[in-house]
C-alpha cells in the first residue's frame, strides 16, 4: 500500500463547503488534508486519483439493508455478511446497518450473533451495527414481515439480544401504539442511545406525536406499512411532515413511492429530514426469479420483489446510487441534497457522525469519485479502493 492517497482536480464536497477545484490527501485509512488548487506534492511512494472534471462526495450510508448478491443478514453467517459488505461499495455504500427482520427469536438471535462477532475488512463497506426490523410491529401493517412471529413490544427480550449483539443494534423498527407499557418502551431505547424508529404502524396524527414526547426519532420507509395523509387525520406521514425533528427513511426506487410524492414530501421538508435507504433483499444484483425474504417466496422482475403470496412489496432491489440518481432528478434536488441524505443525516441519525458521513479532517477516508450524472469513478472505503467502475 501507498503510504498516501491523493485525489486531485476535483470539485469536493467538503462538510463546510463546496471547493470548485482542490484535492485531498488520505493517509491511515483518514483524510489528512483538503486543499484548494493544484496539488504540486511528491510523487513517490504516493497512489494519485485524477479526478479532473468529477466530483468528490462522502460514501453512501445505508441504514436500513436486508440483503444483496444472494446473501442475506438472516443468513446468520459471517460468509453472508462478508458477501454484502463486498458487493456494496459498487453502487456508492460505504458502510450500512446490517438489518434483520420479523421472524423466530432463534432465527433473529442467530443473525444478531454473526454481526457482534464480524470483522470488517480493508476494501469494503463497514458494518457500523444492526437495525432490529421487527417483530415489535402492528399484525394489520406488517408488510412482508412474517405474521407468525409478530409480538408485541418487550424490553426485556429486546435487552437480551441487545446482549447477543453486543450493544451493536444501533436502530430499531417498532409501532408505538403496540407498546403495552404506553411508551415505556421507546423511553427506555431512546435513553440508551438507540434510535428508535416507528414502522410497520397504524399510528395517527396523535400517536406519532406522542411517540415523539417518547423517543421515537423517524420513521421506516416513509409512506410505506403506515397510514398515508387523509383530510381528517394526517397520519405519519402527515406527522412527519409536520413535526419538527422527525426524520424518516425513504425508499427512492419510484415503485415504494412515487416521483410525484417524493417531489411532493421534498417540497415540503427538504433535505433536512430525509434519510435514502434501500431496504434491498438477496436478489439485488442478481437476475429475476424466485427468492425468498424471511423464509417466504418472493418473485422478483426486472424492477421489483414481491410476496409470491399476496403480492406485497418485499423489499427492493434498489442500489443506493440508483436511489441516490432518482432523488437528483426531483425538482430542485441538487447534490448537495443528496450529500445530506444519502451520508450526513444518516451518520447523525446513528451517532457516527464524528467519523462518518463527511469529509472533513480526521474522518474515514469513505469517498466517491462521481461524474455529473453520478456515475460512481471510484469508491474509496477506508482510503482503499473497492471499486474502480468509470461511467457507465
Amino acid at each position: 500500500m501507498p503510504s498516501k492517497t491523493i485525489i486531485k482536480n476535483a470539485k469536493i464536497y467538503a462538510e463546510n463547503e463546496i471547493i470548485e477545484h482542490g484535492y485531498l490527501v488520505i493517509e491511515n485509512g483518514k483524510i489528512s488534508s483538503i486543499e484548494a488548487g493544484e496539488y504540486v506534492g511528491e510523487s513517490e511512494d504516493v497512489q494519485i486519483i485524477d479526478g479532473s472534471g468529477k466530483s468528490l462526495i462522502p460514501g453512501f450510508i445505508d441504514g436500513h439493508i436486508h440483503g444483496a448478491n444472494n446473501a442475506d443478514v438472516m443468513d446468520g453467517t459471517e460468509e453472508a455478511l462478508h458477501t454484502m459488505a463486498d458487493f456494496l461499495p459498487k453502487e456508492g455504500t460505504t458502510s450500512f446497518l446490517a438489518t434483520t427482520m420479523t421472524q423466530s427469536d432463534e432465527n433473529i438471535e442467530k443473525a444478531l450473533a454473526s454481526i457482534a462477532v464480524y470483522e470488517n475488512k480493508a476494501g469494503q463497506a463497514e458494518i457500523l451495527g444492526a437495525h432490529l426490523e421487527g417483530p415489535f410491529v402492528n399484525i394489520d401493517k406488517k408488510g412482508a414481515q412474517p405474521g407468525e412471529y409478530v409480538t408485541p413490544p418487550n424490553l426485556e427480550t429486546f435487552h437480551r439480544w441487545q446482549k447477543i449483539a453486543d450493544g451493536k443494534i444501533k436502530t430499531i423498527t417498532m409501532a408505538p401504539e403496540c407498546d403495552p407499557l404506553q411508551g415505556e418502551f421507546s423511553q427506555t431505547l431512546a435513553k440508551e442511545g438507540v434510535n428508535v424508529s416507528a414502522g410497520h404502524t397504524a399510528s395517527n396524527y396523535a400517536e406519532i406525536k406522542q411517540a415523539q414526547a417518547d423517543g421515537i426519532q423517524q420513521l421506516t420507509h416513509l409512506c410505506n406499512a403506515m397510514e398515508g395523509v387523509h383530510h381528517r387525520d394526517i397520519g405519519a406521514v402527515g406527522a412527519f411532515m409536520l413535526l419538527p425533528g422527525l426524520k424518516a427513511e425513504l425508499i427512492a426506487d419510484n415503485i415504494h413511492v412515487s416521483k410525484e410524492m417524493m417531489q411532493l414530501v421534498y417540497n415540503n421538508v427538504g433535505s433536512e429530514k430525509l434519510i435514502l435507504i434501500t431496504d434491498s433483499m438477496r436478489a439485488k444484483g442478481l437476475p429475476p426469479g424466485e427468492y425468498e425474504l424471511g423464509g417466504q417466496p418472493v418473485h422478483v422482475s426486472e424492477d421489483r420483489a414481491t410476496l409470491v403470496e399476496g403480492n406485497s412489496l418485499a423489499g427492493s432491489i434498489l442500489k443506493m446510487v440508483d436511489g441516490a440518481k432518482h432523488l437528483l432528478a426531483l425538482e430542485g434536488v441538487t447534490l448537495k441534497d443528496i450529500v445530506k441524505m444519502a451520508s450526513e443525516n444518516p451518520a447523525k441519525q446513528i451517532n457516527v457522525f464524528d467519523r462518518k458521513g463527511s469529509i472533513a479532517l480526521g474522518k474515514d477516508a469513505d469517498i466517491l469519485l462521481i461524474d455529473e450524472e453520478l456515475n460512481i469513478e471510484y469508491t474509496l472505503c477506508k482510503g482503499v479502493i473497492a471499486f474502480e467502475g468509470g461511467a457507465k
